[in-house]
């Protein structure tokens, strides 16, 4: 049987059992994608590489939006939350991971795993929130585009990512008190770049069918149900752009909810192909899967939001601009 989407990276107690009593480990080791030193020191440049470029990208989409008042619309201020998500989510992991990987220090205490997991946890499902509320501002855009200015006014965008940040919120302190419940005993090694969330499960040694069910029903509520707003709300995006006479409105209408349908196959399509899975086939293979939606989603998502967009590279170039003629002055 599939299970929703709804496992994501978690802490982990690892624990010996001695009959009734049990000896709790303080700390844990993260081997990461490769033990051999030559490809750690390949994947440290190539991680580097791409938080970097994650980091400049989103800090870049957010200062655009936030100093030019063109891109003052509903459509750009869910955009530079959603850049200020990705941005936190690759701190919360990468950053960790370039310090395993060139000090060869493993070890990431108990705090440090709780920590990462409700984080990564929580911005998953923001990611996924924010991206169904753009959606909904892209539907009432094209399909009621009279009504765009009051149906999408400040007072309902900041209410729409208030609810957003709350229903992460609570998604991730359920699954993180809920794994502070689970014990592991065994092997502390995980061949993972994280606290993964399944690859732990598969490890308890204590009953785990709490964390089961809540994941199932949670999971397809925090990631089906939007996906399913998204699908119906294109199909009516659809509807109403085939309706539309001329070719060229047609392609003017696209090509407004373009980068945001190719962030969301991105973003779902990463995720599918980590979690939509019987859980018993979950192996080595899956961390570089891992790798490409906590790592490639965010570093690609300034590129695809900019690059076929006039008002986000004239703002940019704006921002560039001014920057260098500060300096000049």
């Amino acid at each position: 049987m599939l299970r929703c989407w709804s496992g994501f990276p978690t802490p982990f107690v690892v624990g010996k059992m001695h009959g009734s009593n049990q000896s709790r480990v303080s700390e844990f080791l993260l081997l990461g994608i490769s033990e051999s030193p030559e490809q750690q020191r390949i994947l440290f440049w190539m991680f580097l590489s791409m938080y970097m470029v994650t980091v400049v990208g989103n800090v870049l989409i957010i200062l655009a939006i936030s100093f030019d008042p063109r891109l003052h619309t509903p459509m750009y201020f869910f955009l530079a939350n959603l850049s200020f998500t990705d941005l936190f989510f690759v701190t919360n992991t990468i950053p960790k991971m370039l310090v395993s990987l060139q000090s060869q220090n493993k070890a990431i205490s108990y705090a440090g795993c709780l920590t990462q997991l409700y984080f990564l946890v929580s911005l998953v499902a923001l990611d996924n929130l924010i991206l169904a509320t753009m959606a909904y501002d892209r539907y009432v855009a094209i399909c009621r585009p009279l009504h765009y200015t009051t149906a999408m006014s400040p007072g309902l965008c900041i209410l729409l990512l208030t609810l957003c940040w709350a229903l992460s919120v609570l998604y991730g302190l359920t699954h993180t008190l809920l794994m502070t419940r689970v014990t592991f005993c065994g092997s502390r090694k995980i061949h993972y770049i994280f606290c993964e969330m399944y690859v732990l499960l598969r490890l308890a040694c204590s009953n785990t069918q709490v964390n089961h069910m809540v994941l199932i029903a949670t999971g397809c509520f925090i990631f089906l149900t939007p996906l399913g707003f998204m699908i119906m709300s294109y199909v009516r995006i659809v509807r109403t752009i085939l309706q539309i006479p001329s070719v060229t409105g047609k392609y003017k209408a696209f090509s407004t909810c373009a980068s945001h349908l190719a962030v969301v196959s991105l973003f779902y399509g990463t995720l599918g192909m980590v979690y939509l899975q019987p859980l018993q086939t979950y192996s080595m293979k899956d961390s570089v899967a891992t790798v490409m939606y906590a790592v490639v989603t965010p570093m690609m998502n300034p590129f695809i939001y900019s690059l076929r967009n006039k008002d986000m590279h004239g703002a940019l170039g704006r921002l560039l601009l001014g920057k260098a003629f500060q300096r000049l002055t």
